[in-house]
């Protein structure tokens, strides 16, 4: 039987991704017939599954002439692979998805997981006057070449609003949770343990978090924090060490480094309390964080910066204490982390409330 060879495509995302690989690309590998490849930034630890094949790029830095050249590699390996069905998630491979797609009569679809224009205009990952401009020409590529993709995947809900050049053929897939095989939480009984995980940026608040146990361990000592994740900016990631410099209580993993989806389920493991917080911004308006939906299935509790979706979600199993992180009532806090938390189990929060309705979608291209 012929296998029919699907290519899941990323210039930043490591080939061990979670959503591109252990969400998306699992999936996709359980349909009889099919041959999953995975092209992405290398990974230190690799823990892809054994039903994917990896196609790791040559290390690039975040903003350089390497990066630039990486959609060609990406094409390059497309052609040797030919797949019959692409799958890139970001604006980057949209003109090497269209020639894919002509030359070959590839499927071509788009795994749109940030509203890349608005990110770019209200985060620092470019220099302020070039985001405009940047922003501007992402939005015209987006709004130009989407009409020739044959389906368009979503990662949140508010981009059907958000998001003006899509219009057909979509499917909303949320970044849902994948939980490890007998999970089961165990956090320390001596202290109380607060993590921080994913991107490590001023807007994703991982300096409201920083100051936030400082304020609070000052008024209990049990109170510790591990920040895990990865820092995209050296000059964030130098702010950092800063200010945790000199607290025994805070403790860095990553940083400089991607870190492994499963070394981050560890931490989440081993704690007490989840921080969510984010600074206020437009690009996250509307938005749900993977680890909202992360923490909500582990049945971690969450202080939780009160977003109307986030507090929406957790409120029906009373998952969260509810958090002003610009000024925190720590005395009061303190006094709720004891209260019950949990009592009823959450619903729809892992991958496998997205599963089946990803499946359903996706096969009208795997005829």
């Amino acid at each position: 039987m012929k296998k029919r060879r699907i290519v899941l495509a990323s210039i930043l995302k490591p080939v061990d991704d979670t959503r591109m690989t252990e969400k998306l690309g699992a999936t996709l590998a359980q349909v009889e017939g099919n041959e999953v490849y995975v092209i992405g930034y290398p990974s230190r630890t690799e823990t892809s599954p054994d039903s994917i094949t990896s196609l790791p790029l040559k290390p690039f830095t975040r903003i350089s002439f390497g990066r630039m050249l990486a959609p060609l590699a990406v094409l390059k390996k497309c052609v040797q692979v030919k797949p019959e069905v692409l799958i890139v998630n970001t604006h980057e491979l949209m003109i090497i998805s269209i020639i894919n797609r002509i030359l070959f009569g590839t499927i071509i679809l788009y795994d749109i997981q940030e509203n890349y224009a608005r990110n770019i205009l209200h985060t620092p990952a470019f220099p302020p006057l070039l985001r405009p401009l940047l922003a501007g020409w992402v939005r015209l590529k987006e709004t130009l070449l989407t009409p020739f993709f044959n389906g368009i995947i979503l990662a949140e809900k508010c981009y059907e609003q958000e998001l003006p050049f899509v219009r057909k053929n979509y499917v909303v897939v949320e970044n849902k949770a994948i939980l490890p095989k007998h999970f089961l939480r165990e956090p320390p009984s001596n202290k109380i343990k607060l993590v921080f995980t994913g991107t490590l940026a001023e807007g994703t608040g991982v300096f409201q978090a920083i100051r936030f146990t400082q304020k609070l361990h000052q008024l209990n000592p049990k109170v510790e924090l591990e920040i895990i994740g990865y820092c995209a900016l050296p000059a964030s990631l130098l702010k950092i060490r800063s200010a945790i410099a000199g607290c025994t209580f805070i403790k860095l993993t990553g940083g400089d480094q991607l870190v492994p989806h499963h070394q981050i389920m560890e931490a989440i493991r081993t704690a007490s309390f989840g921080i969510i917080c984010y600074a206020p911004a437009p690009h996250i308006k509307d938005k749900v964080p993977t680890k909202v939906f992360e923490y909500l299935a582990c049945e971690l509790p969450i202080l939780l910066q009160p977003e109307p979706k986030w507090v929406e979600l957790c409120t029906p199993c009373c998952a969260s204490i509810q958090v002003d992180f610009n000024d925190p009532d720590v005395h009061v806090i303190n006094t709720q982390l004891n209260q019950p938390f949990y009592t009823t189990k959450p619903q729809a929060v892992t991958w496998q409330a997205e599963e089946a309705h990803f499946l359903g979608w996706v096969r009208q291209f795997l005829i």
